[in-house]
């Protein structure tokens, strides 16, 4: 599996456009292109980040681009399309397993759980994992987090996932679409808001959290190559220090407040909606109180990744994750 993925990042980086440099406009501000893994509440601190002005306090002209999948992410950034990437750091681990020479770096964490909610087609007030035994799950992409933490869950309450029934062969933007419309598959995976308003039209019900049964798991975070962090380490700490400003104002407000602060990153999804999905994320401890990834969550989801088959050997955690930049704006910024 790992061998695969490393093909296609390597694939696909030789479409994309070769390496960017960090340029300075007319106004003092630095170009940095970050690349995210998908557009989602659940990444909330830095959409609050963006349209409460901290990057641009920062002197720092963010271009945000969507990878749809850590697999396209971590090619942007191994191309330099994107100087930082927000993504599952399984993907982090995958290069570092192949001995990548300029290998990324994870800088910062965001989230500490699995953000999706296990949606069926029925109200399952008593529900139990073993419920899924021998049903049609669409579990999303191999190799993929979301995929490897819910068979994780599901094997750790004796479900049996070695089976067609649980269906990597749906790509994560394209769940909802399929559970919507094919009737033989029993549950899927969604993130906020998405859960929550397709519930509310019926359709159907959400019956557990991922990440409550699947408990601490290092689900995203920022990465960047090795040789860019060197060469822009101040700019990497402005970066993270505007999310974690970010992270900072959600903690400090109201569900209701932080959803005016993200109504333009969500056009056609009422406050109500956004500030709905706060509260489910907040209630599940999904967000990370401090930016840095601790060796025993990194160590547990290479347990997950082992678990699922994608991962033959282990990466260094000292190798593939630095938290200098992390433990120092936890100082200054007194989280």
């Amino acid at each position: 599996m790992k061998n695969k993925l490393t093909a296609l990042f390597t694939a696909l980086a030789l479409m994309l456009c070769p390496m960017s440099l960090i340029a300075c406009g007319n106004d003092g501000k630095t170009t940095v292109k970050l690349c995210e893994v998908t557009h989602s509440i659940f990444y909330a601190p830095l959409y609050i980040a963006i349209n409460n002005g901290y990057f641009d306090e920062e002197k720092i002209d963010l271009k945000l681009s969507n990878g749809g999948g850590a697999d396209k992410v971590m090619t942007a950034v191994i191309s330099g399309s994107a100087d930082i990437g927000l993504m599952g750091p399984e993907a982090t681990i995958y290069c570092h397993v192949e001995g990548q020479k300029d290998y990324p770096i994870i800088f910062g964490q965001l989230t500490k759980r699995d953000g999706s909610f296990l949606v069926g087609r029925n109200p399952e007030p008593d529900f139990d994992w073993k419920n899924l035994e021998g049903k049609h799950i669409l579990a999303g992409r191999p190799g993929g987090v979301p995929a490897m933490t819910l068979q994780y869950v599901l094997n750790q309450h004796g479900v049996d996932t070695d089976t067609p029934n649980f269906d990597t062969s749906v790509g994560f933007d394209a769940m909802v679409g399929t559970f919507d419309t094919d009737k033989t598959v029993d549950y899927t995976t969604m993130f906020e808001p998405t859960a929550s308003e397709y519930v509310a039209l019926g359709k159907g019900y959400i019956v557990a959290s991922v990440g409550e049964a699947s408990g601490d798991v290092p689900y995203t975070a920022f990465s960047a190559q090795k040789s860019w962090l060197t060469k822009n380490n101040e700019l990497a700490k402005a970066f993270l220090r505007a999310v974690l400003r970010g992270y900072k104002f959600m903690c400090e407000n109201t569900p209701e407040n932080v959803a005016k602060s993200l109504t333009k990153s969500f056009a056609g999804i009422n406050e109500e909606s956004i500030a709905a999905a706060v509260k489910s994320y907040l209630a599940i401890d999904a967000w990370s109180s401090t930016p840095a990834m601790k060796e025993a969550d990194f160590n547990r989801l290479q347990d997950i990744m082992e678990n699922a088959g994608t991962l033959s050997t282990r990466a260094d955690y000292k190798l593939a994750v630095d938290n200098t930049i992390a433990n120092e704006l936890v100082a200054e910024l007194g989280l």
